[in-house]
């Protein structure tokens, strides 16, 4: 069964070439990789929860700095993965597209997350 290079990027509910009158546009994650995702993003939530009880009981900034410096790795690790899967599926298939203005978008996107 051939898979429709449309689904990967949005829903293809009356979409033309992979543009909608709306603009928007989907991921694709596999079940798998969107609960990776969330179980990474449910545990840096919690961690931030606790920053913010940290700083209420007045803790030690180097341990609240500390903290915040696990979160911003924990970040960039769902950034990395993210990053990875959005190269090797919806910039390679732009790419075969044709599409060559996805090279520009996908370095303002390294670019932010470089920062």
């Amino acid at each position: 069964m051939e898979k429709d290079p449309k689904s990967h990027t949005q829903e293809t509910n009356g979409c033309e070439d992979g543009d909608c009158a709306s603009g928007e546009r989907r991921s694709h994650h596999s079940e798998k990789m969107k609960s990776n995702l969330i179980t990474r993003l449910n545990r840096i939530e919690g961690q931030i929860r606790g920053v913010k009880g940290l700083i209420e009981k007045d803790t030690y900034c180097d341990d609240v700095l500390n903290q915040i410096a696990a979160i911003q790795s924990a970040l960039n690790g769902v950034g990395k993965l993210l990053l990875e899967g959005h190269m090797k599926t919806c910039v390679v298939e732009k790419i075969q597209a044709g599409d060559k203005d996805i090279i520009a978008e996908l370095m303002v996107t390294v670019n932010k997350l470089m920062k």
